[in-house]
C-alpha cells in the first residue's frame, strides 16, 4: 500500500522551495506552540523604520531548517559522519531554537518575565513538546543544550557563525532593504568542515567570512540598533512597566487573559511552571497591540501617552553620542516636562531617560571562527585575515543615548 505521507514543500522568498523532510518535523510545525511564531515579529518594532520588516519568527525558523539541511549535506559529502537520528535532531533543534520568544521578540525579556531569557523558555517548550512527542526530541534537546558529545552539532545551532545568524542576517537584510547584510550564506555553508569535532571554515571561504562579520556589524548599527527602533522598544518596555504599576495600585486595565496573567503576576524562573508556559504560549504581538490601542484612552497620563506614541509613531526624540549625557541635561528636560504637564519627577522619568548600546561583531574568546588551511593548520579568522579592520570588530563599541519628548508649543 502506498504511503499517505506527502512531501511538504513551502515557498520562501529568499531560498525558493523549502522541503519539510519528515512527518515528525511537520507535526512539530503544525503544533500550536510553533504556529504562535507566525504572530511574533522577527524584528520587534523595526517596521516603524523599515516598513517591509513585517516578517515573523515562523519565517526565520523555517529558513534555518533549510540551511541546516544544506549544512548536513555538505558535511556528509566531506566525510563527516552524521546519522539519520542526528540529522533529525539537528533539524528539530534549529527549528525550535526561537520558540521561546515573547511578543515583539527581545523587548519582552525585560518586561513580562524577570531574568528569564528566551533560550530558557525555548528549552521549557522543547521539554514540554518532548513529553507530547513520546520522548522523540531528547537528542535535539541534548544538542541544543550543548550536552551532546559532538561539539560541532551545537556550534551549528549556537555559535558565532551558526545557521541562526546565517538566516537572520540575510532575511532581515531582504525585508528591510538594507543590502549591507546580504551575506552569501550558501557559500559559507559550502565551505564548512569538521576537524576534531569542531566546526571550521575552509581557507577559500575566508572572504565570505569577512563579509559576514562586516555585514553583521553594519546591520547592527544600521538596523538592529537604529535609533528609532531603539526608542520604540524602550517605550514598549515602559508601557508594560507602567501597566504593571497601575495594576499593583489597584487600577483596572483591559487586556487579554494571557497578557493580564503576566501583568498581575511577578514571573521569575522559579515560577515558570506548566501553567505559566501554557499562558505564555497564548501570548503574541496582537495581545500587546490590542492592549495599547485600548490603553491610549487611559486616564493615566503616562500610560496613555506612551501607548499613543507607539500606535501613532509619534515617538520621543533620541540623540546618540559617544559620551554619556550629563545629569544636568537630563534634569533640565525632566523639569521642563514636569512644569508643562504638572506631573511628578517619577512620571517624567518615563519620557526623559538615558541608556547605552553596544556593538560587538566578533567575540574573540567565545567559539572562534576557525579557518582550516590546506596544510591542515587551523587559525582564528582574525589572525589569518588581511582585512586590517577585522581586528577592530573584536572591540566592543559603546554609544550612549538620551530620549526626551519633542517640543510642542
Amino acid at each position: 500500500m502506498a504511503s499517505q505521507t506527502k512531501l511538504k514543500i513551502l515557498n520562501d522568498p529568499i531560498y525558493g522551495f523549502i522541503t519539510i523532510p519528515n512527518e515528525r518535523i511537520f507535526r512539530i510545525i503544525e503544533h500550536s506552540y510553533f504556529q504562535r511564531l507566525r504572530r511574533i515579529s522577527q524584528m520587534g518594532l523595526s517596521y516603524l523604520v523599515y516598513p517591509g520588516a513585517h516578517h515573523t519568527r515562523f519565517h526565520h525558523a523555517l529558513g534555518c531548517v533549510h540551511l541546516m539541511q544544506k549544512a548536513v549535506r555538505v558535511l556528509r559529502y566531506k566525510g563527516v559522519e552524521i546519522s539519520e537520528k542526528e540529522e533529525e535532531a539537528l533539524l528539530i533543534a534549529i527549528l525550535m531554537h526561537d520558540i521561546g520568544h515573547g511578543p515583539f521578540s527581545h523587548a519582552m525579556e525585560h518586561s513580562l518575565v524577570e531574568g528569564v531569557d528566551h533560550e530558557t523558555i525555548s528549552l521549557l517548550f522543547m521539554e514540554e513538546m518532548n513529553s507530547k512527542f513520546n520522548q522523540s526530541l531528547t537528542l535535539a534537546i541534548k544538542i541544543f543544550k550543548g550536552s551532546y558529545d559532538r561539539k560541532f552539532m551545537n556550534q551549528l545551532i549556537s555559535s558565532q557563525m551558526d545557521m541562526d545568524r546565517l538566516d537572520y542576517l540575510k532575511r532581515d537584510s531582504f525585508y528591510t532593504g538594507a543590502v549591507e547584510g546580504n551575506i552569501n550564506s550558501e557559500r559559507l555553508i559550502t565551505m564548512l568542515n569538521v576537524v576534531d569535532d569542531e566546526l571550521v571554515v575552509e581557507e577559500k571561504g575566508i572572504y565570505s567570512v569577512e563579509k559576514f562579520l562586516i555585514g553583521r556589524r553594519l546591520m547592527y548599527w544600521q538596523v538592529y540598533l537604529h535609533k528609532t527602533s531603539l526608542v520604540a522598544e524602550q517605550l514598549l518596555i515602559r508601557v508594560l512597566k507602567r501597566a504593571k504599576e497601575l495594576i499593583e495600585r489597584g487600577d483596572k486595565l483591559n487586556a487579554s487573559g494571557s497578557l493580564m496573567y503576566f501583568l498581575e503576576n511577578k514571573i521569575t524562573r522559579e515560577d515558570f511552571d506548566q501553567k505559566t508556559l501554557e499562558m505564555f504560549s497564548r501570548l503574541d504581538d496582537n495581545d500587546v497591540i490590542s492592549a495599547m490601542k485600548d490603553w491610549m484612552y487611559s486616564d493615566d497620563f503616562v500610560l496613555s501617552n506612551l501607548c499613543e506614541m507607539i500606535i501613532n509613531r509619534n515617538l520621543l526624540k533620541v540623540k546618540i553620542k559617544k559620551k554619556r549625557p550629563s545629569r544636568e541635561k537630563l534634569e533640565k528636560r525632566s523639569v521642563a516636562l514636569q512644569n508643562k504637564y504638572g506631573i511628578s519627577e517619577k512620571e517624567a522619568s518615563y519620557f526623559v531617560f538615558e541608556g547605552e548600546i553596544a556593538n560587538l561583531a566578533y567575540k574573540k574568546e567565545k567559539d572562534n571562527i576557525n579557518i582550516l588551511h590546506k596544510n591542515g593548520k587551523i587559525n582564528d579568522v582574525v589572525k589569518v585575515s588581511d582585512q586590517f579592520n577585522l581586528k577592530a570588530l573584536t572591540n566592543t563599541v559603546t554609544k550612549y543615548y538620551m530620549c526626551y519628548p519633542k517640543v510642542k508649543d
